[in-house]
């Protein structure tokens, strides 16, 4: 049977390119005569609310759409994150970091001659390892000295894994290139947990075959393609779905007020209406 997700992070209201990604994946479980799930990912307690969660739980409701309950809450499975983290931890693949994002910066600028420490990957500027190498009698002092994250050592994870691939339902086999994103961090200095890890344990875990979701995390797959090879989960299907935008090309964003549900809710706008707004 096939089960989707909508996983919206309570950052702030939903707009109309959250509509169609929501419509996107109740559509394609309801055509299979599916499941649908919706996934609060709230793992960031700082920008996080109980405020946006109760919003979008409403604006969702009122759009038409119905998901099985209970609600998975990111916040209160900490425990299911930690766990996957201890076995990669277990597999010699992880390594505490120290650094703060201001060391990166200024050690990648210093390196200015060494062409290896500016690649740029999906995420931004590649992690120039500085951690990575660190002798265990110094790690074992600066664990009681600084707050660290966790990162994966990229090149003995790819090692261990092996030639991976995922497949999207408009693009068909991908080859997977995780190494393009350094050493991520799995594990942050304020939650136990990141983006990257905690949808690949969830998804696992509510068991999704077909996850939806935008274009721009199409190379995130990559990422989650390698967990899952470690973690020894299988690999569900993909399908990246296009980005809405305005009229001038520009992506629709949570800062813009005029096309939240919300907004356009007080505006008069009925569920239909944002359906076809929305291309529904």
């Amino acid at each position: 049977m096939i089960v989707t997700r909508f996983a919206p992070s309570p950052t702030g209201h939903l707009h109309l390119g959250h509509a169609y990604s929501a419509l996107t994946a109740y559509r394609a479980a309801q055509e299979m005569k599916g499941r649908f799930l919706l996934r609060i990912e709230d793992i960031d307690p700082v920008r996080c609310t109980p405020e946006f969660t109760k919003d979008i739980l409403e604006d969702l409701s009122w759009l038409g759409l119905k998901w099985e309950e209970p609600v998975r809450r990111q916040s209160e499975y900490m425990a299911d994150y930690g766990e996957a983290l201890d076995k990669l931890r277990g597999m010699g693949l992880l390594y505490p970091c120290f650094c703060t994002r201001g060391e990166v910066e200024a050690e990648i600028v210093a390196a200015g001659h060494a062409p290896h420490l500016k690649k740029q990957g999906p995420d931004g500027p590649i992690y120039p390892g500085t951690c990575r190498g660190m002798l265990p009698e110094k790690r074992r002092q600066m664990m009681g000295e600084r707050p660290a994250v966790w990162r994966i050592d990229m090149e003995k994870a790819c090692a261990a894994a092996g030639t991976l691939v995922w497949r999207d339902r408009e693009k068909g086999v991908v080859q997977a290139h995780p190494e393009a994103f350094g050493d991520v961090v799995l594990a942050r200095k304020d939650v136990p947990t990141s983006y990257h890890l905690s949808v690949t344990v969830d998804d696992e875990l509510q068991g999704v075959t077909l996850i939806t979701r935008g274009m721009d995390l199409f190379r995130a797959t990559d990422v989650h393609r390698l967990l899952q090879a470690l973690l020894g989960y299988p690999s569900p299907e993909y399908y990246h779905h296009k980005l809405l935008v305005d009229e001038s090309g520009k992506r629709f964003a949570k800062r813009d007020k005029a096309v939240t549900l919300r907004s356009l809710r007080e505006s008069g706008k009925t569920p239909e209406d944002v359906r076809r707004m929305a291309g529904f």
